[in-house]
């Protein structure tokens, strides 16, 4: 791994904290319970930031984001100590976003107190429902009371940039009863709100039992009927899951969207930086015991590039600006612009200029357009 030469060049930083109390019907994100492997984990997770900050001594990171998992379970002595070694490994922007997701059922006044004080200015509660019954079925651990007493902790302690989870298409659940969730997030003073529609992956228990879930109309309906909500509230629908009051975007997330460089470490994480991609195994144990288990790709080639760019570009609200794509790519950006035209009349997508986005009605069939446009760029 060589040294990267840049100066003040901007860096995401990622840490997976793959630890929860109990694993959720529906999740698939890498996680284990066993509280057993947390100081060796920690211990293995220091080691790499010591090692890729040696290496990363050009880069100035400017978003740190813990996530998981449940980062919060960990307690504050654990993510203190990682948090430092960020700050004493890393050069640390003083304006940095510093993100910890957190749980109802693991936050309370002296977790919340030491992240205050390892620099956190921004937490993200996986709340998801505000109906305990829904919160049941998929296997939640928190009651709403118990998320709206974390929340109204967190801002007593202090934290103002608070972003919330919430969850629709569950088993069960109604257009109403998603809007009425909403509300009750909406109630509680949030900056951010993730919304999530439930894909049952067949890895994960609600995936192996395959729950019968909303029908895709009714989905669709209430996905549109959310966005209104949040936009009569004063929210910015800025990618396809996510709305933000105005300034309060994550700005880590940004980098995902748009190809900026971001390092993950951690068991499962991603990180994309000098034009390559690579992760570490879903193995906590391997990386626990310093196995070799970085899966390095090859550097992405240009075509694959663009087609990335389009991707990630195209699932925010500012969508792609063809001037950006044919600077960053050396290309005739024509068959991309004539794959939207196609599309026109149908109230999918929209432009103005050389900037084109989806609709919020296109967002609903995302996979398909950003297929139908990517593909328009293939060569025979």
């Amino acid at each position: 791994m060589g040294k990267f030469s840049y100066k003040n060049k901007p860096l995401g930083l990622y840490l997976h904290i793959p630890f929860c109390v109990s694993k959720c019907g529906y999740c698939d994100f890498y996680s284990v319970t066993d509280e057993s492997l947390m100081k060796g984990y920690v211990s293995a997770l220091l080691s790499h930031i010591r090692e890729y900050g040696r290496v990363c001594g050009g880069y100035t990171v400017d978003t740190v984001y813990l996530g998981g998992g449940t980062p919060s379970c960990l307690g504050p002595k654990y993510l203190t100590r990682i948090l430092q070694e960020v700050k004493n490994k890393f050069v640390v922007d003083e304006d940095a976003e510093i993100t910890v997701e957190c749980n109802p059922e693991s936050t309370d006044k002296k977790l919340l107190d030491a992240l205050r004080k390892a620099g956190v200015n921004r937490l993200s509660f996986g709340v998801q429902s505000a109906d305990d019954e829904e919160l049941k079925r998929i296997g939640r651990i928190h009651t709403f009371e118990q998320a709206k007493a974390a929340v109204d902790l967190a801002r007593e302690r202090g934290f103002e940039n608070i972003s919330l989870d919430l969850m629709y298409g569950l088993p069960g659940q109604t257009r109403q009863g998603v809007l009425h969730s909403a509300t009750e997030c909406l109630a509680l003073g949030p900056r951010h709100l993730s919304c999530y529609g439930l894909k049952l992956e067949p890895a994960t228990k609600m995936g192996r039992e395959a729950p019968v879930l909303p029908e895709d109309d009714e989905q669709a309906d209430t996905y549109l009927a959310l966005c209104d909500l949040l936009a009569r509230n004063g929210f910015e629908h800025y990618e396809i899951s996510n709305f933000a009051k105005p300034g309060c975007r994550s700005r880590h997330n940004q980098k995902y969207w748009d190809l900026s460089e971001y390092l993950g470490l951690g068991p499962g994480a991603h990180s994309f930086m000098n034009g390559r991609r690579f992760e570490f195994a879903r193995d906590i144990k391997a990386y626990i015991g310093g196995e070799d288990i970085i899966r390095d790709e090859d550097e992405i080639a240009t075509f694959q590039r663009q087609g990335e760019y389009l991707m990630v570009r195209l699932r925010t609200a500012e969508g792609v600006d063809f001037l950006d794509l044919e600077k960053r790519y050396n290309i005739d950006s024509t068959p991309y612009e004539e794959a939207f035209r196609a599309l026109m009349g149908q109230e999918l997508v929209a432009h103005k200029g050389t900037r084109w986005h989806l609709t919020e009605k296109g967002f609903l069939v995302s996979n398909s357009i950003i297929n139908f446009i990517v593909s328009a760029g293939t060569t025979e």
